[in-house]
């Protein structure tokens, strides 16, 4: 199982262990140019940027870090909702590794669990996220809002996870293979293109440790992250950057929640307007394991996004240049 573990590492990157309190983080570091962070999902690790950030440290300083307590990243365990793990304490930490690297400013690009760090590190943070990318996920008390008894078996996690500690730790620990392989089976659209090998990195990077880690996120997001993001809903706080919103079009997670709404279907694009100002997105050809399932698709979306320019007109453009080009496409 270790060399699972180290088998997970993206070629022509080198490895750096950095120490922000009690956590010591595992971060890759790729590339040169404009500063990006790229933060992974569940149940996974930053491997599954594997696809894309070779492409994108072609032009860009690229930063690649496992999530608090996931994979070889170390952190306390969490208190009973999931202190140590709400979001805004693990944007937090990716500030910290800016400080660690000396960077000023990064554009962020975030999956899944790594997508509600990122834009928490854009609304707590906004003098230091110079761009935004979020993948297959809406705020965090939007989430929570759309769960419906249509679309609520596909919530499993959010209310799985989150039970008080150890019942969940107890069962995915007797059967972490299986549980890790069934989440991948049932969210990708096509498994295959993740790979035997990945979900065997995955699955020997979910140990003990990492598990009781990963259900203090989730406690988090339930105690937590909403209350959070709810205050500043109420406030009116708002995304200030530039934010891409990009969907898998057969990720179940979201289009059940639409699927379950009363009146015309709301898009994610819909949702991310009421936080920012400046959102632009499409929907990509994958399930939910965008990185992964359509990495070059993604690559495509996200270059032209990150390139520097004029955030008011420069980037909005040229990222609707490639949208066009898809549609036309298609």
């Amino acid at each position: 199982m270790f060399g699972a573990v180290e088998a997970g590492r993206i070629p022509g990157f080198e490895y750096q262990r950095l120490a922000l309190g009690e956590a010591s983080y595992h971060v890759a570091l790729g590339g040169e140019g404009p500063a990006v962070v790229l933060l992974h999902g569940y149940p996974e690790t930053h491997y599954c940027w594997r696809g894309v950030a070779p492409a994108l440290a072609a032009s860009h300083t690229v930063i690649a870090p496992h999530l608090r307590g996931y994979g070889q990243t170390r952190a306390p365990r969490d208190g009973p909702d999931g202190a140590g793990y709400a979001k805004r304490e693990m944007a937090a930490d990716i500030v910290g590794i800016l400080d660690s690297l000396g960077l000023e400013r990064a554009a962020v690009v975030g999956h899944d669990r790594g997508g509600r760090v990122a834009y928490r590190m854009a609304l707590d943070h906004p003098d230091r996220v110079e761009r935004l990318a979020v993948l297959n996920i809406v705020p965090t008390v939007e989430q929570f809002e759309r769960v419906s008894p249509e679309n609520g078996l596909e919530y499993w996690p959010w209310f799985f996870l989150a039970q008080p500690p150890p019942f969940p730790e107890k069962l995915i620990t007797a059967a972490t293979a299986h549980y890790v392989g069934s989440v991948i089976e049932a969210w990708a659209d096509r498994p295959e293109a993740i790979g035997a090998d990945a979900i065997e990195h995955y699955v020997a990077s979910f140990d003990e440790d990492a598990i009781a880690a990963t259900c203090a996120d989730y406690r988090a997001s339930f105690h937590l992250d909403r209350r959070h993001d709810a205050a500043d809903r109420s406030a009116g706080r708002r995304i200030e950057c530039p934010v891409l919103v990009l969907w898998g079009e057969l990720d179940r997670g979201l289009t059940s929640a639409d699927e379950a709404s009363e009146g015309p279907p709301e898009s994610a694009l819909d949702v991310w307007r009421r936080w920012a100002d400046r959102v632009e997105g499409r929907p990509i050809a994958a399930g939910h394991f965008i990185p992964e399932e359509a990495p070059d698709e993604l690559t495509a979306a996200l270059e032209p996004f990150l390139q520097p320019g004029d955030e008011s007109a420069g980037s909005s453009e040229s990222f609707m240049q490639v949208q066009r080009r898809a549609e036309e496409d298609a």
